[in-house]
């Protein structure tokens, strides 16, 4: 079992707490056994919250000047493989060293349709020169590399529908880590539509001495391995429905991201820096603002389309000054700094132009309510064209804040022109938040985390344009249809100091649902109460949201979020109605909190999609 130990100043530093694998189990146990002795008296049926065990207390993050460090003004993806060694095999390449899994599926089907995958190469690798401020020292960082070394941080893929992806992912990190986190990974390209076997299921986490309780065994090494390879199809949903070779273009994504999904490490292995940004463009969103199609959006291109990742860290006093986490506790770590692509209130530089700003709340636990200000904090207007990476029906002209759960993502238009040169220009958090179960309110005038600078005019004439129009909604089914779907409901809730769903913990070997293939289903999230946001995720499908209703009466849906999205934010007290479709692929996948720390601590659950479905209840 994992033990540790508190230095004098009451917190947990790098060395004193080392890697087990005991501690998935304990994990799940600890937090009931702290707890038992004082929780409450309650009746069925009626969340606790676990009253004496309040949010930990950490020390602050050291002081760090604003606006030190400058992120590049042009972002350099990660570049192709020229070819893979060993080659890539449908089947796990066992012999080679490669990881147990299924094998890919519809591979050679697809591949024959769509032509050769283009081979994209990552390593998972640890860091320790890392500069997150000149302020602190350098800091011991996890991170995806690409096989170009000048490919920018996060690592970003740029991909197209129609052209498919072989992904070969090693893990190169220290066997010998000591710390938190884990050694293990498992990549999961959020909400890409992709073969479980390439999802990143919780379970099939691997490296060269370890592999996860639900990958594939077969071969001596008994499913584990230095390497994965991932089949990313890049179809849109409903190919098998339309047969017409690529889906439905209406169901295409655009700002996806990958992350580590290890069963039970998530939250640090992704607070360690194990995220990267996956573009996927096609004939309308077609990355091209000079595309001469008709079908082409033409909205802002590279290098004037920027992602950028949000995530909140917390450091050790000084002089240690090192990334902190205590992955023992339930209620984790908030942390009280934003790192932006890696670094702490970053400057970025910008041209005198339109510019697409892709904004991801990569966790693990704090919430942002985004404005753009200027040096006065009066708030600047901007467009809002995507929620979660899909492209909304319509762009919301002259919005002024973004609200981002974990893992929400938001596409926004900058119009940098109608600015004199020398600008600088905020985004600004207002959302306070002290603690890791739900943020409080939005109060003006916030804290700044990032600065732009508008110092150039562009070298070529701004052909961009954003149109009113932008992508459709797949067609609904009728009313009358609608009531004949089967309806599942999810409760999210705290019960005997263990996150829960439908009052039961996770177990990643047991499907708790099972769904046809090609099948339609309504499924209900709900919140009943305790005093916490969760942003709930299903894997592999999007979904659209048909209510939302606070203490069983129903409220309107807000703008941006009547289009497709994967992330879908409860608050306390509220049920969300959401119809998913389940298309073209099988295996299991995973449904779960995305606030990381409430998964890692058990809020999650496995589904399959099945070819026949058993004679399980619906609402099961």
């Amino acid at each position: 079992m994992r033990t540790s130990k508190r230095n004098n100043k009451g917190i947990f530093s790098e060395q004193q707490i080392k890697s087990d694998t005991n501690r998935r189990t304990f994990l799940r146990l600890s937090a009931a056994v702290l707890a038992a002795p004082w929780l409450p008296a309650s009746r069925p049926g009626h969340a606790v919250e676990w009253v004496t065990t309040p949010q930990p207390i950490f020390p602050p993050s050291p002081v760090t000047r604003p606006w030190m460090e400058e992120l590049p003004p042009i972002i350099v993806p990660v570049a192709h493989a020229e070819a893979f060694d060993p080659a890539p095999t449908s089947e796990p390449n066992i012999g080679a060293g490669e990881a147990g899994r299924d094998a890919h599926q519809r591979y050679e089907e697809l591949t024959g349709v769509l032509g050769t995958p283009e081979l994209y190469e990552l390593r998972v690798v640890q860091n320790s020169e890392w500069i997150t401020h000149p302020d602190l020292p350098k800091q011991k960082v996890w991170a995806y590399r690409g096989s170009n070394p000048d490919a920018t941080v996060p690592a970003t893929i740029f991909a197209t529908y129609g052209h498919p992806v072989l992904c070969r992912i090693y893990n190169d990190l220290p066997q010998n880590h000591v710390g938190f986190g884990t050694p293990e990974i498992s990549t999961h390209l959020h909400n890409a539509h992709t073969p479980s076997e390439s999802d990143g299921f919780p379970g099939d986490y691997y490296s060269g001495k370890k592999a996860g309780p639900t990958l594939s065994k077969s071969g001596p090494e008994q499913g584990r391995g230095q390497f994965k390879d991932h089949f990313y199809p890049n179809i849109y949903a409903g190919y098998d429905e339309l047969q017409n070779g690529i889906g439905d273009y209406r169901e295409a994504l655009g700002t996806l991201f990958y992350h580590d999904h290890t069963l039970d490490y998530t939250a640090p292995n992704v607070y360690r820096g194990l995220i990267g940004f996956y573009l996927l463009f096609d004939h309308i969103d077609s990355g091209d603002e000079r595309d001469p199609r008709p079908s082409a959006l033409r909205l802002p291109s590279h290098p004037y389309d920027y992602p950028l990742a949000f995530g909140d860290r917390r450091f050790t006093p000084m002089p240690d000054g090192q990334l902190f986490y205590d992955q023992l506790h339930a209620e984790g770590v908030l942390g009280d700094k934003v790192v932006i692509n890696g670094k702490i209130e970053p400057v970025l530089r910008v041209a005198a132009r339109k510019y697409r700003l892709r904004l991801l709340n990569s966790g693990p636990s704090r919430f942002y309510d985004l404005y753009l200000v200027n040096s006065r904090n009066v708030v600047q207007r901007f467009t809002y064209i995507a929620n979660d990476g899909n492209l909304l029906p319509e762009a919301l002209f002259n919005f002024t804040h973004v609200r981002l759960g974990v893992a929400e993502r938001a596409d926004i238009i900058v119009d940098f022109s109608q600015y004199p040169i020398g600008t600088e220009l905020f985004l600004t958090n207002r959302l306070r938040q002290d603690s890791t179960r739900k943020p409080r309110d939005s109060k003006a005038p916030g804290t700044r985390v990032m600065k732009f600078i508008v110092d150039r005019h562009p070298p070529e004439q701004d052909l961009s344009q954003v149109p009113r129009f932008l992508r459709p909604l797949p067609d609904l089914p009728s009313a009358e249809e609608l009531k004949k779907l089967p309806v599942r409901r999810w409760e999210f809730d705290r019960r005997n100091g263990l996150w829960q769903v439908n009052r039961q913990l996770v177990d990643v070997n047991r499907p708790r649902a099972r769904v046809r293939q090609g099948s339609a289903e309504i499924w209900e999230f709900a919140s009943t109460g305790g005093g916490w946001s969760h942003p709930i995720h299903s894997h592999f499908e999007e979904g659209i949201m048909l209510k939302k209703l606070v203490d069983g009466v129903e409220v309107p849906i807000p703008l941006h979020e009547r289009g497709r999205k994967d992330s879908f934010v409860l608050d306390q007290t509220m049920t969300m109605v959401v119809l998913f479709r389940f298309r073209d692929f099988k295996g299991k996948y995973a449904m779960h909190c995305h606030n990381v720390i409430h998964e890692d601590h058990a809020m999650m659950v496995r589904w399959d999609l099945e070819d026949d479905q058993d004679d399980e209840e619906p609402n099961a």
